[in-house]
C-alpha cells in the first residue's frame, strides 16, 4: 500500500504539469541601464500620435528602462531584414521587440516571404545574443487577427509572443488614429499589454 502512494504522489504532479501545458516562455531579467529596441513599421514608429505618445515611449515610462523607438513607416520585412544589423550595431540592445509584416500584408506580398523575413530576424538577434520578444502584426479583415505564422516562429523559437493587443486597439475606433494606426490612447495600450508581457517573461 505504501508502495502505492508513493507512486501516486510521484505521478499526480506530473500528470498535474503535463495538463497544464508548457510553461510560458522567459526571459533574464533586464539590468536598469539595459536597452531595448523596439523596432518594426508605421506602428513602432507611432503614426498617428505625437512622438512622446508612441508605444516605446510610453513603455519606456511604464518598465523603467531605455527603449529605443526603431520604426520606419511604410517599411516592408525585407527592408526591415536589411536595416535590422545596423540598428542592433548601434543600439546593442538586450531585448528585440519585434513587430513587422503589416506592409506585407497590406501589399498583398505574400505571407511566406513575410514569415521568412521574420525568422531570419529572429535569428540574427539571437546569434548576437540578444532576446526576442514577437508581436503580431495583424492581416486585414474582418478578423483583424495576425497570420499563424507569428506564433509558430515564437513556438519554435521558445519566444515571449504578444498576439492579440494590436488586432483589439484596431477593432476599436476610439482607439484609432485611421483605419491601421492608433491614436495616443491606442499605443497606451499596446505598452500597457508589452508591461504586462514583460513582466510576466520575468524580464522586469
Amino acid at each position: 500500500m505504501s508502495a502505492f502512494l508513493l507512486r501516486c504522489f510521484i505521478l499526480v504532479p506530473a500528470l498535474l504539469a503535463g495538463a497544464c501545458g508548457p510553461a510560458s516562455p522567459k526571459l533574464p531579467r533586464l539590468a536598469a541601464d539595459s536597452v531595448v529596441l523596439a523596432f518594426g513599421d508605421s506602428l513602432t514608429y507611432g503614426t498617428g500620435a505625437a512622438e512622446q505618445e508612441s508605444y516605446p515611449a510610453q513603455l519606456e515610462q511604464l518598465i523603467g528602462r531605455r527603449v529605443v523607438r526603431s520604426g520606419v513607416p511604410g517599411e516592408v520585412s525585407a527592408q526591415a531584414l536589411e536595416r535590422l544589423p545596423a540598428a542592433l550595431d548601434e543600439h546593442a540592445p538586450r531585448l528585440l521587440l519585434l513587430c513587422i509584416g503589416g506592409n506585407d500584408f497590406l501589399r498583398r506580398l505574400g505571407n511566406p516571404q513575410a514569415e521568412s523575413n521574420v525568422r531570419a530576424m529572429v535569428k540574427l538577434a539571437k546569434s548576437r545574443g540578444v532576446d526576442v520578444m514577437l508581436i503580431g502584426t495583424p492581416q486585414p479583415g474582418f478578423s483583424v487577427t495576425p497570420p499563424e505564422f507569428y506564433a509558430a516562429i515564437a513556438r519554435e523559437f521558445r519566444l515571449p509572443y504578444e498576439e492579440g493587443v494590436i488586432g483589439e486597439v484596431l477593432r476599436d475606433s476610439s482607439l484609432k488614429s485611421d483605419q491601421i494606426h492608433p491614436n495616443a490612447r491606442g499605443y497606451r495600450v499596446i505598452a500597457e499589454r508589452l508591461a504586462t508581457g514583460l513582466r510576466k517573461s520575468g524580464a522586469i
